[in-house]
Formats: structure tokens, sequence, C-alpha cells
């Protein structure tokens, strides 16, 4: 074995080893600056880095079988053993390793600075808080939707405090029945505070326990337990929200008259109708929608002048529209806007209607400059509303206002870290400028946060579309959940495929499917095939249906060719958007 080993340092295979080793990692420096610079497609890099693999075997099999003689290279056993071999001295050698190396670790840290972020440091500053969902500990599942509905209404409450940032029910009820310590929460929703408690609801009277708890370390920093009867709760709520505001040492609420989750008329059964639709729209399926939709419709019988129930049935009526494809959309999104309307007639100061409002400008009517106005007004009133915020950042994306978009984004994350609509619009917006490694990132952050959820994988497959990665695409095609986006997202992988017949025959399906509601995607299916003609006849049908993808088209990168054509510009100026360069 000591003869082997020295016959390797001998013929110099040591050497030949490190020197290959260092300069394929200086080589893979270089490639993973310069392709992304030239648009390469994913598969070149992987190609890359296998060949470089290869060639390390064949490397350390000549340094073995052959030398290089002043007459050229030779076969070791055909060296007489008193030839004399140049070789390099070991300070040579040692100087050329080092500038490599040196050479490979500066493109490294050049690349290391130079990478867009996927995400962001939440900082946690004093006034911070995050509100835990309360537990039920009635002993009836089924009042399950009292105590989320509570936890819902306090960070609404909390929201409106001046300078007081306030974590969104989105990411704030991931946390929801799992165990897990204070610290990590906090660290996780970047806050100092957080709010747990309890709910036990039984017959007429309900027990409600809240704690502020220091993050940090798990300490009860104050606690309280009110026993009420159920037509004093609003009043307890509020009076959860102004003290918990005098321990933080923030801005004090002031004189607040009335929870804006109450009815009009202290009806209990409009309430609890109310929190009740809350606890279906949350599992967003066309039949819990349809659930919600029928619960607040309830609610607003038992009490016309109820404006938070007005508000939310606008929005479970467009969720409906817009998410499931059906074939009552125009129905729909009337009864959409007729709620948003009678919503901020009966409660213009109050933030849900203004965000009820916006999303409706947003769709159907494609008004995003009125969108903004509503957003902007609803944090006037409420300016740490993750709701509101995210809304502002999606209108300004619509308009083309992408870099304004992109950090109202982010601001919104960290008032709602964990919400995967923002991972979602992050990503979208990385793909619209072309940040490809990025867009990935977010759109992983959000599966990571909720595993299975709907569009993931299809805007992933995107991504490799974008980049002619065929089996990649398909292979994330093939793992988004049944329905219309696996559907969409099979139908686009096909089109970079070689198999033409089954491309054209996947679009002309998807078409005829979805026909109704799914216009948007068609008309980026024929963007792919370069069918410019029936793209456009697919974007004027979007047009047409009020269709919701019109407010991605700035960040859709399939688009992105076409947007000199007279035919977009036109498109652009009905929509009243900005036309977004051609490289951002």
């Amino acid at each position: 074995m000591n003869n082997f080993f020295a016959e390797l340092k001998l013929r110099n295979v040591y050497k030949v080893a490190v020197a290959y080793v260092v300069i394929t990692w200086l080589l893979i420096q270089a490639a993973s600056i310069l392709l992304p610079t030239f648009e390469a497609p994913g598969w070149v890099m992987k190609a890359f880095v296998v060949i470089l693999a290869l060639g390390f075997i064949l490397a350390v099999f000549i340094s073995w079988a052959f030398e290089m003689t002043p007459e050229g290279m030779k076969r070791t056993e055909n060296v007489p053993p008193d030839e004399v071999i140049p070789q390099w001295s070991k300070r040579k050698f040692a100087a050329l390793i080092i500038s490599v190396a040196i050479m490979a670790a500066g493109l490294f840290a050049y690349q290391s600075f130079r990478a867009p972020k996927s995400t962001i440091t939440v900082k946690s500053d004093n006034k911070s808080i995050a509100v835990l969902p309360l537990v039920n500990t009635s002993g009836d599942p089924n009042n399950e939707y009292f105590s989320d509905g509570l936890s819902e209404e306090l960070i609404a409450v909390l929201a409106k405090i001046p300078d007081l940032k306030v974590i969104g029910r989105s990411s704030s009820f991931l946390f929801k029945g799992k165990a897990a310590d204070s610290a990590s929460i906090g660290q996780k929703l970047g806050v100092a505070h957080l709010i747990e408690g309890s709910v036990r609801k039984q017959g007429d009277r309900v027990r409600i326990v809240a704690e502020l708890i220091n993050a940090a370390d798990g300490s009860e920093l104050w606690s309280e337990t009110y026993d009420r009867e159920l037509k004093d709760v609003f009043a307890v709520q509020s009076e959860i929200a102004s003290t918990v505001a005098e321990q933080m040492k923030v801005k004090i609420l002031g004189e607040k008259t009335r929870s804006d989750a109450a009815p009009s008329n202290e009806n209990l059964a409009a309430y609890n109708a109310v929190l009740q639709s809350d606890f279906y729209f949350q599992q967003l399926t066309a039949e819990t929608v349809q659930r919600a939709i029928r619960s607040l419709q309830e609610a607003v019988r038992l009490d016309p002048n109820y404006a938070l129930a007005y508000a939310k049935l606008s929005l479970a009526w467009r969720q409906y529209a817009a998410s499931f494809a059906t074939n009552d959309n125009e129905r729909a999104y009337a009864e959409a806007k007729a709620a948003a309307e009678k919503a901020i007639k009966l409660a213009p100061d109050q933030v849900e209607p203004h965000k009820a409002a916006g999303w409706v400008a947003i769709n159907p009517d494609l008004d995003f400059a009125q969108a903004e106005q509503e957003f902007r007004r609803a944090l006037q009133i409420s300016p740490s509303d993750a709701g509101a915020k995210s809304g502002l950042s999606y209108c300004l994306m619509a308009q083309g206002h992408l870099t304004e978009a992109e950090r109202a984004f982010y601001e919104t994350l960290s008032l709602d870290p964990l919400s995967v609509p923002i991972w979602f619009n992050l990503g979208r917006l990385a793909t619209g400028a072309g940040r490809y490694q990025e867009a990935e990132k977010m759109f992983r952050k959000a599966l990571q946060i909720q595993p299975g959820i709907a569009r993931a994988h299809a805007f992933l497959a995107t991504l490799d579309v974008v980049q002619t990665d065929s089996a990649a695409a398909t292979k994330e095609a093939q793992q988004e959940p049944d329905g219309f986006w696996r559907d969409y997202a099979i139908a686009l992988a096909k089109q970079v495929q070689p198999d033409k017949a089954a491309a054209e025959g996947s679009v002309k399906s998807f078409c005829e499917k979805y026909a109704n509601g799914g216009a948007f995607q068609a008309a980026i299916l024929y963007a792919v095939r370069n069918e410019p003609d029936q793209m456009f006849k697919w974007l004027n049908t979007s047009l047409a249906t009020r269709d919701a993808g019109l407010a991605q088209i700035t960040v859709t990168p399939f688009f992105r060719r076409y947007f000199s054509d007279p035919r977009f510009v036109t498109l652009f100026q009905k929509l009243r958007i900005q036309p977004p360069a051609s490289k951002q």
C-alpha cells in the first residue's frame, strides 16, 4: 500500500487532482455568472457540471497512465527510468493553486453579493405583536369558528393602533394547533410580543382568557379573564385591545365606541353568521366559499345595516367568480359589486368596506387606479392592516409600477411573513423581471409554508418553460393538484416538448374545457406557441369577460416580446396601465 501511494505521488496524480478541483471550482463560479447573463436554459449548467465531473476521472487516469516528456506524451511504462522529465517546483505549483483559488473565491464573493435576496430579515421592535389563534376550550368543535372569529377581530382592532406593527391573520393562524415555543414563533413572525388565550362558549355566556407574552423568553407581561354575556362580546374585544395598547405603552386607542364587527342592532345571530362565514371562507374551496356566501346572506337578512357582513359578502362573491370557473360569473361579480357599494354606504369609515371595494375595482372593474385609492383609504383608517397593504401592492403591480409594487410587497411581508399570496406575487414580479432563480426561491417558500397549495407547481413549471427545460416543466406540472391549474401547467409544459401534435392538442383541449374562466391562460399558451393572432383573440376575450388574470399581464414573461405590438399598446390603453420596459 505504501508503494501504491508513493507511485501516485511519483506520477503527479495528487498534483493533477488538486489542480483540477481548484480550476473546476473557478470554472463553475464563472459559469454561474455568465450563463444567466445569456439566459441559458437550466440544463446547460447541469450538463456543464456533469462534464467537469467526468473530466476529473479522465484527468486522474491520464496522469497515472502517461507522462509528459520533452518528446511529447508517452505511456508511463515506455518512459526509461533515467529519462529526465521536466517538473514544476513545489513553489510554482503552490503559487498556481493559490492564484486560481483566489480568483475562484473572488467570483464566489461577487456572486454572493450580487444575488438578489429572496427573503427579508424582519427585525423585531418593541411595538410589534401577533395574535395567535385563541384556543376553543368549550369541548365542542362546532364552536371553533367562534374562537377563530374573536381572534381575527382582535387582529383588526389592534391593526388600527398607529405605530404598532400587527401581524396579519394568514401568518399568525398558521400556528393554530401547533406546539411551538414563543421564541420560535416570535422569530418567524418578526415580533416582540404575542397574544395567546382561550375562549369557552357555553350557552349565553363566554369566558375569554387573554395573555400578553414576551416572545423572546415566554414571560407573561399581562393577563386577564373576561366573563361576559354574549351580548357584551363586542365591548370585551375593544377592552382587550385597549388594555394591550396600554400595557405596550403605545399610543392609546382613545375613546372607542364599539367594535367594527358589531352588528348595527346588536343582533348576535347576525354576528354569529359572520363568524361562521369566516370559518368556511378560509378553506377556499368552491363548496366552502358557497357556504360562506349563504352564511353572510343570512347575516344581512337578520341585520340589513350590517356593514362588515356586506363587505365580507362582496369578497366571498368575488372569490367565487375569480377562482372557480363557473357559468354564473357575471351574476357573482354583480353581487360582489352591489355588496361592496352597500358596505361603503353604510360604513365609509370602516376598513373592510374599502378593502372589498378595492378588490372589486381590480376585478371585475379592471380599474386599478380606483383600487389603489380604496386601499390607501383603508390604510389611513388602519395603518397595520396586512390585507389592505397587500391589496395596494397588487394594484400597483397591475398598473405596471413594478418597482414600487415590489417594495410594497416586501413591506407587507413584514406584517404577514407567512402569507402564501404575498410570496406568490413576489415570485411573479421576479419572473416578469427575468430573475428566474429568485422567483423559484419565492415559489418554493410558498410551498414550504403550505405544502400542496394550488398554483405553486404551475408557477415553477412556468419558470422551466421560460428556460425551455421541458423535463423539469413536465415534472413540476405533474405535481400540481388536480384541477384547472394542473391542466394549464401540463398544457404549458407540452409546448416545449418535441411532440408538436401533442402540444397543439393540449392547447385546443384546454381552451375547449376552460373557455369560460380560462381565457387569460389560453392567451399565454398561444403566446408560448408564437401565435399572436390567437393570443390577441383570447386577450380580447379576457377583457370582455373581465378576467382576473389581466391584473398580472405586466409580469407574465411570455407576453414581453409582444409589448411593442400595436394591439398590445391598445390593450394597455384600455386597461389604463403603464407598459413595463422590455427588460426590468
